[in-house]
This record gives structure tokens, sequence and C-alpha cells, in this order.
């Protein structure tokens, strides 16, 4: 028998007990069953901005920023953009001394219009077309990752009337894979990214004969929610002796190797930082003196790393059901319009119970949305107050990667807002889409 059998009362403050692998930084149990992050209450935001809405902890970004830079102080940080990028979002990581990535002519101009250096900026992407190739090499990004022989062509035609020497990075596929879902593993030889090793001296011959373009490096990004070093120690023996390889048939020297992101987050696949400064660096050292190559610049891009526990997406429940199954489920007024990632990856998360008090058991649940899919399952089999009903306030943690940035108007949802909190404040950076936003793009 457990205290919490005997004494009931307890059971809503136990419910509230925070992990710290999924909650953000500042998040803590407050009066009444809730729960408070970067000061303020989430019942007190679902009250002020609606359900649903995606709360973003901003001292918990700027911590993991630091730590990062704490970590890997000779090491070029980046963040990918991809993850979640807004202005404010961009000017945060920016302050906090990191580049950004980009994928795309949209995410370039919101990186640019927050204020961010163009020589920070970094161009990825396996399909970018000509419209953003020209935009970037105008805006002057410090670096483009050609992606394929193809991209070479199209990236020197509109670098060359710009008057300047555009520096590149050429991506590689080293034939190894890394992370938990075949559709977050990047680096094997069956997958759309980067060249294949055998094909990457001679698409680096075609870099190096344009005369506006500059190959500074290589580029590998190997898959995601990567734990430890062990991906990285397979792939960097081939990668140096390509580094190695292209020197000697073009002599050229390369300055920069980076390694991608895809560091883990969040229970059971925490990634070890610690770890990765202490032996990747000192192994791409080692490599590079028994070639004997000069020390290669490393480059990191942490993106989910970053974000993703600093996330908590509120839901208001609209109702309840049992099924013939017996399965309960508990339909809130989002879903895969705004987290698409269960149905996509199988991403499990838990759910919270906040802003009241309750005694009442804790039953299974599934989490479901409003939209017209069986799949439309934000959580499954997780565990709630027995007594949760219409109008209560549920709390997914962890939600700041990967969220907002793959949001849908699936049935025509608005998209919900995103809330920046800290010290006791919040505001919107993100606000929220209105039937009138989706009209303005209907034509009739």
């Amino acid at each position: 028998m457990t205290l919490e059998t005997l004494i009931p009362s307890l059971r809503s403050s136990l419910y509230q007990r925070l992990d710290p692998a999924t909650w953000p930084l500042t998040a803590r149990s407050a009066d009444h069953g809730d729960v408070a992050v970067g000061g303020v209450a989430l019942r007190e935001l679902a009250a002020r901005f609606g359900t649903p809405a995606y709360v973003l902890d901003t001292e918990d970004v700027r911590a993991r920023c630091r730590a990062y830079r704490r970590a890997l102080p000779d090491v070029d940080v980046s963040y990918a953009g991809k993850a979640f990028l807004c202005r404010a979002m961009a000017g945060l990581v920016a302050e906090e001394g990191l580049g950004v990535d980009v994928c795309s002519a949209g995410e370039l101009a919101v990186a640019l219009r927050a204020g961010v250096a163009p020589h920070r900026l970094v161009l990825h992407g396996n399909a970018k077309t000509g419209q953003e190739l020209a935009t970037a090499v105008a805006a002057g990004v410090g670096r483009v990752v050609v992606d394929s022989a193809d991209e070479v062509d199209r990236l020197a035609a509109v670098s060359s009337p710009a008057g300047y020497v555009q520096h590149v990075l050429l991506r590689i596929a080293p034939g190894v894979e890394a992370g938990g879902h075949p559709s977050v593993a990047t680096g094997g030889d069956d997958q759309k990214f980067g060249v294949p090793l055998a094909d990457a001296p001679g698409v680096a011959g075609r870099i190096l004969s344009r005369p506006g373009l500059r190959l500074v490096g290589l580029h590998t990004h190997l898959g995601s929610r990567i734990r430890d070093t062990g991906p990285w120690e397979r792939a960097l023996p081939a990668l140096l002796d390509l580094v190695a390889e292209i020197a000697a048939r073009h002599d050229v020297t390369l300055d920069e190797l980076s390694l991608g992101g895809g560091h883990g987050v969040g229970p059971g696949e925490e990634f070890d930082l610690d770890g990765f400064a202490r032996r990747i660096p000192s192994a791409v050292r080692r490599g590079c003196a028994l070639r004997g190559l000069p020390a290669l610049r490393l480059a990191v891009e942490p993106g989910r790393a970053l974000v993703a526990r600093a996330g908590v997406t509120l839901y208001r429940v609209v109702g309840t059901k049992h099924a013939g199954s017996g399965r309960w489920f508990v339909a809130v007024d989002g879903g895969m319009s705004d987290n698409p990632r269960p149905a996509l990856y199988g991403a499990r998360y838990d759910v919270h119970l906040v802003g009241r008090s309750t005694a009442a058991p804790w039953a299974p649940a599934t989490v479901v949305g409003r939209h017209c899919e069986s799949g439309d399952v934000l959580a499954r089999d997780v565990t709630l107050p027995a007594d949760v009903a219409a109008g209560d306030v549920l709390a997914v943690p962890g939600t700041g990667a990967y969220h907002h940035s793959m949001a849908s108007t699936y049935n025509l949802v608005p998209r919900p807002p995103v809330v920046a909190v800290a010290d006791g404040t919040a505001r919107e950076i993100v606000r929220r889409e209105t039937v009138t936003d989706l009209m303005a793009r209907d034509l009739g």
C-alpha cells in the first residue's frame, strides 16, 4: 500500500511531479494542481491566449544554447531552424552566439528579418530551387550546402554574376545511419540526402572548376535521436579519407567539417553533449594528423536538442467517451494538425491535467484530436485522473520542436499561437491564425 493510496488528497500533488527530462527547465508545480512555466501558470495562459496554444520557455532555450557554447568553444554551432523558427526565435539564438541553418527562402527571410548576420546563415536542402539559390547568394549567406552534382551548376549560374565567391560545403552520405525511425535516418546509402562517397571526389572537382564557387569543406548529417558518439566515430574515418583524397586529387585544402545535428532529447534518448565534446574534436584532430591534413574546423547543427523540451502545448478537453473495446478516449480541441509527429514517427508524449486539483484515481486514457482520421492520436495509453471532463486543460510537454513548424490547416483548422514565457511574463510571438487568414488565400 502506497502513501498515495492511504491519503487520496496527495494524488494531485504526486501526479504533478514533473519529469526534468520532459518539462522545460523553469517548470514548477503550482497551487491547485497547476504547473507554472517561466513563472506563469499554464491555466492562466490557456485562459488568456486560448487553446490549442504552444508555450515556449525562452530561458530554457537560452540555457541550452549556452551549454553548447561552453562544451564546444572551438566549434561553430548553428541552430537548425527547421525545428522551430520565427523572428523571435532566430533573434534569440543569434543573441546567444549561434548561427542559423535555413532550408527555404521562407526560413531565410525570417532569419534575415530577425537581424541574423548573413554570414552566420547556412542554406540546406536536397532540392533547392534556382530562385532560392539566387536569393541566398544575393543575401550573402555564409555557406551553401551542395547536395548533388546538378545543384553545382544551378548554384554556379547564380553565383558568378554576383561578383563574389560563394563558400560551399559538399554534403556526403557516408553509409552510416542513425536514429530510431526510417524517416529520420539520413546518412545511409539508400536515402535522398547527400552525395555517395564514391561520387564525392568528382562532384568536388565540379565545384572547384566553377570560378564563382569555393569548396571549403564537407557536411554530413546521420539522422535524429542520436544519443552517443558512436555514429560519428564510425563515419569519421571515411569522411577524413575523403578529405585527404580530394586534397590530393585536386590540390586543394579543405578547412571545415560539419557533422550536422540529430542530437537526442527526452526520456531515454538524452544526447551526451559532454561525451561528444570530449571525443569527437580530438578524434578529428588525430585523424587529420594521421593523414597529414591541417586540422579541420568543426561545425554542429542542433535543432530539436535546443528547443524540444522548451515547449509545452495546451489543449482543452472537448469530451470523453468509452469505446466498445473499453478504451477511454479523451478528445481535445487540437490534434494532428498541430502535432503530426505521433502519426509520422510514432512519437510518444506524456499528458498532464493542469489547473485544478483532484483526488480521483488514475486511469489509462488515449488522448485524441479533432480531425477526421483514426490516426489522429496525440498520446496513447497515458495516465490521467479518471474525472477528466470537458473544459479541463491538458498540457503536453516536450513539444517545442517540429510542432509549430510542421503544423497544417487540415480540416481548415487555424494554427495555434506561440506564446513565449520568461520571468513571470508572457507574450505572443506568433499570433493565432484565423479563418480570415485562411479565406484570404482562397480566390473563389
